[in-house]
């Protein structure tokens, strides 16, 4: 019979066994080094992450232009936006580019890292220069795309001259404009072109083989074995090509600023005009706020949907 004495010394014997062991001097050594290693990063989350995002949350309930200090105007600066017609289109505008550009931006980095998996001489010059355009900074990139496809002097035009295209101003082209910028984005496709390459690289040779002697052809050993063995990194493309492609600003700021009629007016573009242009920063605010709760759903809805088509082992 176990009495209570027994009881308590059982409880005893667990708590001594489950109590963390006392650090010793070189593990406190080693804890206060991390911990200084780690300081700057915490201190730069903390003072140029954390604390701004803070802040704009609390400027998003306020009036406030960069001087004096803030008014506080609780909601209305939310309900300003629904009867913003300039914010409808903004967003508007940059749906239809990540419509677009982000499922075009994943078709083209998977064809060409597929053409990068090929074993081919010189295959490492072929994959440097489809990287290449992805290291170029958006504003250089903007300009080199303005001179190709100026109806004066850009090599495009005069190309598509050749074959009986007439010159025009695409940027000046509501519809145009728009394409030009989608397809701008798709200069970018190499970076995400490496990491499906990585993914490639990862499939093992002998499922290939077994299904080439079952008989299947290339698009059949494409869309049974490469694609769903990929679907993650196609997953991760989709979610990271959803957070660029609602922050698109580079490109419309230099080319249209916003134009024609508005119709490249991106979501930031008309956050950056609001703070920076007009000195509404309460407004802007409130536009970021929003702009991340939409980020967010968006990103969710792609990973529950994505739970359909996603393979994470080998062998479902």
């Amino acid at each position: 019979m176990v009495t209570a004495k027994d009881a308590n010394e059982v409880t005893g014997t667990k708590r001594a066994a489950t109590k963390r062991p006392a650090l010793s001097r070189q593990d406190r050594k080693n804890l206060i080094k991390g911990i200084l290693f780690i300081s700057p990063w915490v201190i730069g989350f903390l003072v140029f992450t954390l604390w701004p995002s803070i802040y704009v949350l609390i400027l998003s309930f306020t009036r406030y232009s960069g001087l004096g200090a803030p008014v506080w105007l609780g909601l209305q600066n939310y309900q300003r936006l629904l009867v913003d017609d300039l914010f409808w289109k903004s967003l508007g505008n940059t749906f239809f580019y990540c419509l677009l550009a982000v499922p075009i931006g994943a078709v083209v980095a998977i064809v060409m890292a597929l053409a990068m998996n090929r074993s081919v001489r010189e295959i490492a010059v072929y994959r440097a220069i489809f990287y290449l355009p992805s290291i170029l900074p958006a504003f250089a990139m903007s300009f080199i795309v303005m001179a190709l496809i100026s109806p004066q002097y850009g090599l495009v035009s005069w190309v598509l001259s050749l074959f009986g295209v007439p010159k025009t101003s695409y940027l000046s082209d509501p519809w145009g404009a728009k394409i030009v910028i989608v397809a701008m984005a798709q200069l970018g496709a190499g970076n995400a072109a490496l990491i499906f390459l990585a993914g490639l690289k990862g499939i093992p040779e002998t499922l290939y083989e077994a299904a080439r002697l079952d008989g299947a052809g290339p698009v059949r050993r494409f869309f049974n074995i490469t694609l769903p063995l990929i679907s993650p990194i196609v997953l991760f493309n989709l979610i990271t090509g959803i957070s660029s492609g609602l922050q698109v600003f580079t490109q419309a700021y230099i080319m249209t600023n916003g134009g024609p009629n508005n119709e490249t007016l991106f979501y930031m573009l008309y956050l950056y005009k609001n703070a920076f242009s007009y000195a509404q920063f309460g407004y802007a605010s409130a536009l970021s706020i929003v702009l991340f709760v939409i980020g967010l759903i968006m990103a969710l809805i792609t990973y529950v949907v994505s739970k359909r088509f996603v393979t994470y082992d080998l062998v479902s």
